[in-house]
């Protein structure tokens, strides 16, 4: 009899997270969580008065990986490692999420425009009892964008689901002047920390 082979579950609905994940030829099975008014209480990314960017990014990533893994055996699903990972940007000091509409998005990128800015991507992996993290921190440096630059990426759709209101991987790649890190860091799952921590969880890599 052949033995299956090895999975996890991947607590996240992002597109980049399963592209990067079939990339490096990990299995897994997506754990969706509820979101909207039903949203689970447990994974709200509200930071906490006064939340270092660096807290807030590990705490969310541990809180979808237990959440996660209690979801698990709710469901009755099969018990293998349950991955999440969170990402936001911190710029001068501050927490930059997801924009909450299309003028939103605007303002955060002419903020971001012609300066550094910190990508910071936590993940976490929950089996059982033990849960272990890892952190990705990326310097990116912005090219000087024009108000015509914005509107027409802005128009695009794409900043709408993404901390910092862009994708490196998408069409805000062409802003990007300078990069000091982890690429897929800043695309929202750093696979050589990822692989790491897979891989004391005992999935083969």
């Amino acid at each position: 009899m052949s033995q299956l082979a090895p999975r996890i579950h991947l607590a996240s609905r992002s597109p980049r997270r399963r592209e990067l994940l079939t990339q490096i030829g990990v299995q897994f099975d997506t754990l969706i969580f509820r979101d909207g008014n039903r949203a689970d209480k447990e994974t709200d990314e509200t930071p906490l008065p006064d939340e270092n960017p660096i807290d807030y990014v590990q705490r969310v990533a541990r809180a979808k990986a237990e959440h996660g893994w209690r979801c698990v055996g709710w469901r009755k699903l099969l018990a293998q490692p349950v991955l999440s990972a969170d990402t936001t940007l911190e710029f001068e000091g501050e927490v930059i999420g997801k924009p909450v509409d299309a003028a939103d998005a605007g303002r955060i990128l002419a903020r971001l425009a012609g300066k550094t800015h910190r990508v910071l991507t936590a993940v976490a992996v929950c089996q059982d009892q033990r849960i272990e993290t890892a952190l990705s921190i990326s310097e990116v440096r912005f090219s000087a964008l024009d108000a015509t630059a914005i509107r027409r990426y802005v128009d695009s759709g794409e900043p709408m689901d993404k901390a910092g209101a862009y994708g490196i991987q998408g069409r805000a790649g062409m802003f990007v002047e300078h990069l000091a890190g982890s690429y897929t860091g800043v695309m929202g799952l750093p696979l050589f920390e990822t692989t790491q921590l897979l891989r004391r969880f005992g999935y083969p890599l």
